[in-house]
């Protein structure tokens, strides 16, 4: 048994589903690139005993174990398969039985990002923003990446975007953003969206001079991060716009999206507010999410 001091490298959430199946595949590919192993986990929860139920609870765990073990053995060769040199990708699995939640979040202590698929069959993946994905966005002690079963081929030209609000939150999601876009060799596309407000809801407001107030937070927001990384290509964007719509009409065009919790506007205020949920939701891009704390 692999100890909980260990580095777990990423960490994969496995069910058998078919978005399991994506995640895996680009976590193991993300892995490779950084260098890091891959952990595959299967959690099983434990049913809560009565003495009538002991026998059939025992079967029941017995089955949960064997289809779990089934489960990373699969998950194992679709990582072994996602990446172009697999000997030196380093695949571990680890089943648990225990609470899906508490013990995820526990193991993300140790681990640079976990990652999860949408709409699993289980309940690591039931639905976007279930109980467990809801979890590890809220509370993960490393980035979470959420990953779409029916995410897109992107061409590898295409950029890694990063939503930009002036945060501290925002400040580790360009961070993360950057590394992610020196590992894939790709553009940076960093979008700093600032209103909410239609044009004509303020009236008397001095418009030019907020954009350019906005236009010093983005510059400023990106400062020595070109310099550490010379070998990234950035672009600046500056619009006008709802930040969630904002972000997923960019994320077309993406081949990852990089958003910040905790941010000062509607877009990351609350990872899981209704704006963010719908954001995320909408894009068929894998998106890291990046907690001020991580």
């Amino acid at each position: 048994m692999r100890s909980k001091t260990e580095h777990y490298g990423i960490i994969v959430g496995v069910d058998g589903s078919s978005a399991s199946d994506a995640a895996v595949s680009w976590a193991a590919h993300d892995a490779a690139m950084r260098g890091v192993p891959v952990t595959l986990m299967h959690v099983v929860n434990p049913a809560a005993p009565t003495w009538s139920q002991l026998p059939v609870l025992e079967q029941l765990k017995d089955q949960q174990r064997a289809e779990g073990r089934a489960m990373l053995a699969d998950a194992g060769k679709i990582a072994h398969d996602a990446v172009t040199d697999a000997a030196r990708l380093q695949i571990d699995g680890e089943l648990l039985c225990s609470a899906t939640v508490p013990t995820l979040i526990d193991r993300s202590r140790h681990a640079d990002m976990i990652v999860v698929g949408t709409d699993g069959r289980g309940a690591l993946t039931r639905g976007l923003l279930g109980s467990v994905s809801s979890g590890l966005l809220r509370h993960a002690h490393c980035p979470v990446a959420v990953i779409h079963e029916e995410t897109p081929s992107t061409s590898q030209d295409a950029p890694v975007l990063v939503g930009i609000d002036g945060s501290e939150g925002s400040a580790l999601a360009i961070k993360v953003a950057f590394e992610e876009a020196s590992n894939r060799r790709a553009g940076l596309l960093a979008l700093h969206a600032w209103s909410d407000l239609e044009l004509t809801e303020l009236p008397g407001i001095d418009w030019v001079e907020v954009k350019r107030e906005e236009q010093r937070l983005l510059f400023e927001a990106l400062a020595g991060w070109e310099e550490r990384y010379p070998d990234v290509a950035v672009t600046k964007r500056l619009v006008c716009d709802r930040p969630a719509h904002a972000l997923v009409e960019a994320s077309r065009s993406a081949q990852l999206v990089v958003i910040g919790s905790r941010g000062q506007n509607v877009l990351t205020h609350a990872i899981l507010g209704s704006v963010s949920n719908a954001a995320v939701q909408s894009m068929r891009a894998p998106v890291i999410v990046t907690r001020h704390g991580d």
